[in-house]
């Protein structure tokens, strides 16, 4: 009877920590049902206040559980709520899965405090072995965070194959728990990195935008989470959905005050787009005389190698190209045509994802041309006479906040589409975007 009683006190004990336990993420993941986003600044020290109550009120037991597994990875979960590493609580997980090797939710939070530690081998270890013990949705998505992470195992690897595997084992994740946010960001996450290393395949994009998008519909939690809004600025971004970019650094950075990034990029593309809308209105600042004298020099002969019959566009298609105006060019790709003016301005932005120059064609109208995948060095000059093949208009109208911005654009999607001065651009003028989403708090 008395051990059946010692017993069945230490299940209650048992229930009522990991209550306890539950109460303190619940606590922080649920944070603005409780409070208003203006409290975001508070949202950090209010939960390390909550997870020293908790603690206080776990180590009222540990003289009797000190040794006991459950307990410490108790100790362990309630430490690791913190952004930062903890010895502590590697400390207590490491002697919870030496006691009970099976301990899957040990080895779990084990591998994210070696994950905040920068320890990533280690946490390769940690998200694999609980995968031995059993398949479950934290170990896969945690795994999919850190082969993301880490360099390829072996020189001739593939840069595309472990974000393959990464986007796997996300997957892997959702399909476990279709209703976790977590797991639907944490795959967002994955396609995003595998549209940068992989060709930039649109389909990919549109992947992560779904998963984004799937994260926020079904959890309130990941509705919440600044980094998805981040990362999914990020790309929008680079898609040139400036407004939708604008709007998601603005969001996260309310959402973490103490993040200085999502302000200072959101700072960086008002910026830009200010320079660009004041560079097209003066057409670069080219003195009207200088501007006549360098138009005068705009010829056919300038289409150089897109006059040949034989000039394959880059739409595939076989055929000379036509001299377009730009006031002739619709939205979207125009096939058949090529963009043909003077560089008038070039622009060098912090943060800069595209390199971004004006020209201005012979009716004297001013475009603004965005080029993406480039090497470091590459530009072009002002005075340098530029055509664009097939190019691809995008009509921007912007607004945020009490600012407007309204103009078109070409997009370029790598140097080597472009004819500069009558001739092609060299291999050695792209390189593939590596743009930096965040793996802030991934």
């Amino acid at each position: 009877l008395r051990c059946s009683l010692l017993s069945n006190a230490t299940e209650v004990d048992k229930r009522l920590m990991t209550e306890l336990v539950d109460g303190l993420y619940h606590y922080r993941d649920h944070y603005f049902e409780t409070h208003t986003v203006e409290d975001a600044s508070k949202k950090q020290n209010d939960v390390l206040e909550e997870m020293n109550k908790t603690l206080k009120r776990l180590e009222e037991k540990e003289e009797f559980y000190k040794n006991n597994a459950q307990y410490l990875l108790l100790r362990g979960r309630c430490l690791n709520i913190a952004a930062k590493f903890s010895q502590a609580a590697e400390d207590s997980l490491s002697r919870a899965v030496k006691l009970e090797p099976g301990l899957v939710e040990g080895w779990n939070t084990l591998g994210e405090q070696y994950w905040k530690k920068g320890d990533l081998v280690a946490a390769k270890t940690c998200f694999t072995g609980a995968l031995q013990q059993r398949k479950n949705k934290v170990s896969l998505r945690n795994l999919s965070m850190v082969l993301r992470q880490l360099p390829p195992e072996e020189k001739t690897e593939e840069q595309s194959k472990p974000v393959l595997k990464s986007v796997d084992l996300a997957r892997q994740a959702v399909q476990l728990d279709v209703a976790d946010g977590m797991s639907w960001y944490i795959l967002g996450n994955a396609y995003i990195s595998l549209f940068f290393t992989s060709g930039q395949n649109p389909q990919m994009s549109q992947q992560a935008l779904s998963a984004y998008s799937q994260a926020e519909k079904i959890d309130k939690v990941s509705a919440l989470n600044a980094d998805l809004h981040f990362n999914r600025a990020t790309l929008f971004q680079y898609e040139e959905m400036f407004s939708s970019a604008l709007a998601g650094y603005s969001r996260a950075a309310a959402l973490d005050p103490g993040w200085d990034e999502p302000l200072e990029r959101e700072r960086q593309l008002l910026d830009y787009l200010d320079h660009i809308m004041n560079l097209i209105e003066n057409k670069g600042k080219v003195k009207a005389r200088r501007l006549r004298n360098m138009l005068s020099s705009l010829s056919v002969s300038a289409l150089g190698p897109c006059a040949s019959p034989q000039f394959h566009s880059p739409t595939g298609r076989i055929g000379s190209l036509e001299p377009c105006c730009f006031n002739s060019l619709t939205h979207g790709c125009n096939i058949g045509v090529a963009a043909l003016g003077k560089v008038v301005f070039s622009l060098a932005t912090e943060g800069r994802m595209a390199f971004t120059f004006g020209m201005v064609d012979s009716e004297e109208t001013c475009c603004v041309v965005m080029v993406y995948n480039i090497a470091d060095g590459w530009g072009v000059l002002i005075g340098d006479t530029v055509v664009i093949p097939d190019p691809h208009i995008k009509r921007h109208s912007i607004t945020h906040n009490d600012k407007s911005y309204d103009f078109r654009s070409i997009r370029v999607d790598s140097p080597l589409l472009l004819i500069v001065n009558g001739k092609r651009q060299a291999m050695q003028s792209q390189t593939a975007a590596s743009v930096s989403y965040k793996p802030h708090t991934e």
